[in-house]
């Protein structure tokens, strides 16, 4: 399956930079206390991890509190206080039985008479406990013992809560739930294999949380209930490990390489931190690769002026504090990857070129969630489990100290490195991105001949745009029309680039230029010529949009989620260059699924399959469809191309079916 298709990363951007301030993944540099939106997704996490670990009272006591109205729900009451019982009799002392006792006599008696015509009986039921223990698996209570209670109890509150405080989660979460469901049901139903199964299957968990109890005065549901999505559970370390990969090769946040989930080191931290890298995460170091498990790789500052197409939010996560860096040391003994002449003088060049202030990158926080909401039991637990990642790190440690730090200062700089290349690039400064790269890999461009045919089309453009036709002219003769003899597929685009001759203006400039889209493109083929794989995410986003697109087209429908949930942004990504890097292999010595960033145009358009605007152009509209499809008994497709035989009159056709 081809899943080229293009993607707009400056969108991606911005929900990823919503994501993480949202969940307070950053430091910030005002200081101010968490929304109140992540102050309840907060509660209902603790809640939920309460009655996890079988806490119940502290469960109750939040609720209390925070949310005293929930409990007013007598089935919902009478579900926790039936937990309570079985959690006390699980101690197993005779203090907690005798406490077990009085829960039944104040609480769960009391929650019976009036909670469902069915708790009385359950009541009557769950006393059985008293005589049949947990380890009796042949009891006819060995469901009430099962831990799987405490998971559907939790589940359930989760999705009352989130409803009752309108606490739904980031919209990049709700996105990325979407479209992970589409893909593994188009995966399912064509019978072809996802080649993002690895990370799906992970992130997307199995358990998905019961619906909320509706309001009795509720008549009709809303027409998208974001409730349902935050039904679906993701794996919330994997989900902060992939955004902090992203966000760091991106160049949002500081270098730094995550160990285990919630746990990460800037390379600016206190060195004495160095032995907590795992031994296989530094030999992936030493080979220059980017792996979730290690999901560090580079940012530095790099973005010096803002460009007239930076978004807005990305300049906002942004501190204006600024930063000298150290200059590149050379690398000792076996651990060096990159400690060439080559690279360390285009590392100095690169730096002296970038004009204006060098803005310093936000720290990642990671999700810190002992706050006043956590329990006493609960907190320590996630304590011992912090210790116990600690301690297994500081088992790993590598050694010596130097050849660690020159590793990550290697990776760094590396990073660093393509940052710039990028930004440059995002400023339409094609010259001396070229100059750079010859310099560092003189067959760089012998095999991305493409980007070598963008960049010069920038440089071309700014010049006619100047009026300096005779110095366009030259580029032209010189890159332009050799690249075009040497790559039949680039004549036509030579064509349209010189048209640019007869409107020499700034506006024609404009109109032809999306750099962030070329620059995107150059980042991911210049990281990988460094060992810098582009984050998992963007893998994830691009197999999912294809099959969201493709899942459409079979349905010969519109998705009426998808500007709610920002995926058509996700592909709507805009002006094009002249030249259209998805009919190209940007990098010939790899494979070229990731080439695709700065392009436009999805090629599987031209396949020739159905459209969502079919039923459109037929003019039936969608009772016509439904009608065709009840009484036929037809899919969707079949429905609408009889429809568009008969005008889209579903009567003449049932009629001519049954004739």
């Amino acid at each position: 399956m081809d899943y080229c298709i293009a993607v707009n990363w400056e969108a991606l951007d911005s929900l990823i930079i919503d994501f993480v301030k949202s969940e307070n993944l950053i430091e910030e540099d005002s200081v101010g206390s968490p929304s109140s939106c992540y102050q309840s997704r907060l509660l209902i996490r603790q809640i939920r991890r309460s009655v996890e670990y079988g806490h119940i009272d502290a469960a109750i006591d939040l609720l209390r509190v925070h949310a005293p109205s929930v409990l007013d729900d007598h089935r919902l009451l009478f579900s926790l206080q039936k937990q309570r019982f079985i959690e006390l009799l699980r101690k197993g002392t005779a203090e907690d039985r005798e406490s077990a006792i009085n829960c039944l006599r104040e609480s769960l008696a009391p929650c019976a008479l009036d909670a469902y015509p069915e708790a009385y009986e359950e009541f009557k039921h769950i006393l059985l406990a008293l005589v049949y223990d947990e380890e009796d698996k042949n009891s006819p209570v060995v469901s009430e013992w099962s831990p799987r209670r405490r998971i559907d109890i939790a589940g359930l509150l989760s999705s009352v809560l989130r409803a009752h405080l309108c606490a739904y989660d980031p919209l990049f979460a709700m996105s990325l739930r979407y479209l992970i469901s589409i893909h593994k049901l188009f995966c399912f139903r064509q019978g072809v294999p996802s080649p993002i199964s690895d990370l799906t299957q992970r992130l997307l968990l199995e358990d998905r949380d019961p619906p909320a109890t509706p309001l009795e005065s509720s008549y009709e549901a809303p027409p998208f209930d974001e409730n349902e999505l935050c039904r679906i559970r993701l794996d919330d370390p994997m989900v902060d490990e992939l955004v902090h990969e992203y966000c760091v090769y991106r160049g949002f946040v500081n270098f730094s390489v995550v160990n285990s989930p919630g746990m990460q080191h800037s390379i600016n931290d206190d060195q004495s931190e160095y032995g907590h890298l795992s031994k296989n995460c530094s030999t992936e170091v030493g080979r220059g690769n980017t792996k979730l498990s290690g999901s560090g790789t580079s940012a530095t500052q790099v973005i010096m002026e803002g460009s007239p197409e930076s978004n807005t939010n990305l300049a906002s996560i942004r501190s204006t504090d600024t930063e000298e860096r150290y200059p590149s040391e050379t690398s000792h003994g076996d651990c060096s990857t990159s400690g060439t002449p080559q690279f360390e003088k285009i590392l100095q060049k690169n730096k002296s070129l970038r004009v204006g202030e060098t803005n310093k990158r936000k720290r990642w926080r990671g999700r810190h969630e002992n706050t006043e909401f956590v329990s006493g039991p609960t907190s320590e637990r996630s304590r011992e489990d912090l210790n116990a990642s600690t301690t297994m790190l500081k088992d790993q440690q590598v050694s010596p100290k130097s050849c660690f730090l020159n590793m990550m200062k290697n990776r760094e700089d590396k990073h660093e490195l393509v940052l710039g290349l990028k930004e440059l690039a995002s400023r339409g400064m094609a010259e001396e991105v070229v100059e750079e790269i010859n310099e560092m890999d003189s067959n760089f461009f012998v095999q991305n001949p493409a980007l070598l045919f963008q960049l010069k089309q920038v440089e071309f453009l700014k010049l006619v745009a100047s009026g300096d036709h005779t110095q366009a002219l030259r580029v032209a003769c010189s890159f332009l029309g050799p690249l075009a003899s040497s790559h039949p597929d680039l004549l036509k685009p030579l064509k349209e680039t010189l048209l640019a001759l007869l409107k020499p203006n700034e506006e024609a400039f404009n109109e032809h230029m999306p750099l962030c889209a070329l620059a995107n493109t150059l980042q991911v083929a210049i990281g990988r010529r460094l060992g810098i794989e582009e984050p998992q995410l963007m893998k994830i986003i691009r197999a999912t949009l294809y099959t969201h697109s493709e899942w459409f087209k079979l349905q010969m429908c519109k998705d009426r989620f998808e500007g709610l949930l920002k995926i058509d942004t996700l592909k709507e990504v805009g002006a094009k260059l002249i030249i259209d890097a998805s009919r190209l292999d940007v990098d010939m010595s790899t494979d070229g699924s990731s080439q695709v960033t700065g392009s436009s145009n999805n090629k599987k358009q031209e396949d020739g399959s159905p459209t969502q605007s079919s039923a459109r152009d037929v003019g039936c509209d969608e009772t016509a469809i439904l009608k065709v499809m009840e009484f036929l008994a037809l899919p969707r497709a079949d429905a609408i191309h009889l429809l568009a035989q008969y005008n889209g009159n579903a009567e003449t056709v049932i009629q001519q079916i049954f004739a």
